[in-house]
């Protein structure tokens, strides 16, 4: 029997030291952690538990069989974040660089369909140098079998990756199907053909950080949700982030013990909407004032920033927060905004996650550039998503709520639950200075200047709205922490159901 240990504890021995020491010196040289390490950080401690750290690849190539090192470049397993179980895969750099074997590939597709069977996250920390090329289309099986995981996890479990290193090549797909991805700066990049392939068929010269960085990716494409300092903050903030999902679809949104009171009264929130209609203020301050704590945990805080997607806490309980911020685009909607918020409101709504939409939009961005990026189509995802959401839905409009944007913001017309406006709100086709030279084209300038003034104080108001039933009440803003929790007590046993249909076909 102690022969048999000695042995098990040698092989295991082997799996944990990875491709060696010197090679784990070199991964720790380029600022990064090794695999083992970013599951111990990133798992309560003591939690993790390790599955086929024996698993060896299967290729008889180009001197394979030589080069075997069990576990074949991926730890996988499970653990708890804060006491919640997840399911997790940490690819070693260390090993044939990360390389996708068959066997690496097989590894976690075992730890995603367990996670689809007992209905827990799967977070995916990438570190690879692409499919392993000594096993030819044996490794792009193993990749297409991950794909067709994550597709099928899709609004069944929360997926989260970390790129942590490189990620390029078919390697990419997946990532981009999980729900969120978080990136590190300098270390890590995603790119489906690298800077040299770019060079031979473009002639750009570019550089990896410039072509698929961590900043590229958080500010111009919106592939990738942060941007984070190193492995250390990217893995405490995913612990953080991790607190707020549920476990699958089938499961209620977590709950934690909060010292807010829920009725507490924002008296600054009476007096945060400018006096002058053109002045911006930032709407971060009234969703920090509306959640508990102020707590707001934004997602692509760096691209798109005329919208705010993110979720935070009333009562204790997860919500989704969707806003207009007047302080980028004087808060339009536009392609990029729309396609942003859009998948952010799909995600809350697989995952029972009630939305609370703040709206200050006075339309959608003009110009041929929208035009001719298709805003049409984009914008209609943005109207597609809320329209097709069964979860709570509460709305509260602070100033602006013009034109199809107006509609487009979990209105009422789009089966929005409750729907608030403050005192301050003007809800109208358009504003009163482009409405009046429309309808009354051949006025002097004085008199259209008392139509604009005859339009705002019949339009520049939320009652008209709200004496068709359009506006459930007007509120006073130092309540409206007090009237959303009121509201997700009333909905929290909300029953509603699109009708049946294999899926819907929105407007991609």
């Amino acid at each position: 029997m102690s022969a048999n240990i000695a042995e098990m504890e040698l092989r295991r021995a082997a799996s944990m030291l990875g491709g060696g020491q010197k090679r784990i010196d070199a991964q720790h040289a380029r600022g990064k952690l090794t695999a083992r390490e970013r599951v111990g950080i990133l798992l309560d401690e003591g939690s993790f538990e390790e599955i086929d750290a024996y698993v060896e690849h299967n290729c008889v190539d180009f001197g394979m069989p030589e080069n075997t090192i069990p576990g074949d470049g991926v730890v996988t397993g499970s653990g708890t974040i804060n006491g919640r179980l997840v399911f997790v895969f940490s690819q070693d750099f260390t090993v044939i660089g990360g390389a996708v074997s068959e066997r690496h590939a097989m590894k976690i597709c075992k730890v995603m369909d367990m996670a689809m069977k007992v209905g827990a996250p799967v977070i995916g920390i990438n570190d690879s140098g692409g499919a392993r090329i000594q096993e030819g289309v044996a490794s792009l099986g193993g990749y297409a079998e991950i794909f067709q995981r994550n597709v099928l996890a899709s609004g069944v479990v929360p997926q989260l990756s970390l790129i942590m290193g490189p990620c390029a090549g078919g390697a990419v797909y997946s990532p981009a199907m999980t729900d969120f991805i978080f990136m590190v700066k300098d270390t890590s990049y995603m790119f489906v053909t690298g800077p040299e392939v770019v060079r031979t068929v473009t002639n750009e010269i570019v550089t990896q950080e410039e072509l698929g960085g961590a900043v590229t990716h958080t500010t111009k494409t919106s592939v990738a949700d942060l941007a984070l300092e190193n492995d250390i903050e990217a893995l405490l903030m995913v612990r953080e982030f991790f607190d707020f999902l549920p476990l699958s679809n089938r499961s209620e949104v977590p709950a934690r013990p909060s010292s807010d009171p829920w009725d507490r009264a924002e008296a600054s929130l009476d007096t945060v909407i400018p006096a002058s209609a053109t002045q911006p203020y930032d709407m971060h301050e009234v969703v920090r004032k509306v959640l508990d704590e102020g707590d707001f945990f934004e997602v692509q805080p760096a691209h798109a920033g005329n919208i705010l997607c993110g979720f935070g806490r009333i009562e204790g309980r997860t919500v989704g927060v969707v806003a207009n911020q007047p302080m980028v685009l004087a808060g339009c909607l536009d392609i990029n905004s729309s396609k942003k918020a859009a998948r952010f409101v799909r995600f809350c709504d697989a995952f029972s996650i009630p939305i609370i939409t703040f709206v200050d939009v006075p339309g959608f961005l003009p110009g041929t550039s929208q035009e001719h990026n298709g805003i049409i189509k984009h914008g209609a995802k943005l109207l597609f998503a809320y329209a097709e959401a069964t979860v709570p839905k509460i709305t509260v409009i602070t100033r602006k709520a013009y034109g199809g944007a107006y509609d487009v913001m979990a209105s009422k017309h789009l089966r929005g639950d409750l729907n608030y406006a403050w005192p301050t709100a003007e809800i109208a086709v358009m504003g009163a200075k482009g409405a009046v030279e429309i309808i009354f084209r051949g006025l002097s300038a004085e008199e259209q200047a008392e139509k604009t003034r005859e339009y705002e104080d019949r339009f520049a108001n939320p009652f008209v709205a709200a004496s068709k039933g359009f506006i459930d009440e007007v509120i006073y803003p130092h309540a409206t922490r007090r009237r959303i929790a009121l509201g997700l007590r009333k909905l929290r046993n909300k029953s509603l159901e699109n009708p049946w249909k294999k899926h819907d076909n929105i407007p991609l």
